[in-house]
């Protein structure tokens, strides 16, 4: 199964539009929100096209497809209005035997994290930078920012594939890539 992996949409139609068109083109048969789809912030400008009204209306169209983690910027509110749980602070998977916590980063990160065995994933956003790495018996994976990157990157999102992760561009590039091996 093909999942794409996406966070900090932050209320951009803009970027939400690319990221939906992007879902259905990949292939992906679930998407996984880390979180911060509506709200801004206060420490982030405004995202080219902000309308969270649109971005629900968007994304509630996909409602079965989307598995989805609170962000900081995620609230009650939000539940209220979006068709699909928002309010959870992390989501366990095994997906092609690999044990993954995602998580928005706010809570859990890596200097804060969940109880982990060695082999273990921790998928995040918060940060909107990019990142898969090994850290000790651990591998950190970010998808990166669809609307506010940081660290130079472009808005990207990732895919999940056999074990693959690939980071990607809006214009198809892979950005990073790593393999989580056997």
């Amino acid at each position: 199964m093909k999942y794409m992996i996406a966070s900090d949409i932050h209320g951009s139609a803009y970027y939400c539009r690319k990221l939906i068109d992007a879902y259905k083109n990949s292939g992906a048969e679930r998407l996984i929100l880390l979180g911060d789809i509506l709200y801004h912030g206060p420490r982030n400008d405004l995202p080219k096209e902000y309308a969270p009204k649109e971005v629900i209306s968007m994304l509630n169209s996909y409602k079965e497809q989307i598995y989805n983690v609170r962000g900081n910027c995620d609230t009650e509110v939000d539940q209220m209005v979006l068709e699909f749980p928002v309010l959870s602070d992390y989501a366990l998977f095994v997906i092609d035997g690999l044990t993954i916590y995602a998580t928005h980063g706010h809570i859990y990160n890596k200097e804060h994290l969940l109880p982990m065995k060695k082999g273990d994933i921790l998928l995040h956003g918060h940060t909107h930078i990019l990142t898969a790495e090994i850290s000790g018996d651990i591998t950190i994976l970010n998808p990166g920012s669809v609307s506010i990157p940081k660290g130079g990157n472009p808005p990207t999102y990732a895919l999940l594939e056999d074990r693959n992760f690939r980071i990607m561009d809006f214009e198809g590039n892979i950005v990073k890539e790593m393999n989580l091996g056997d």
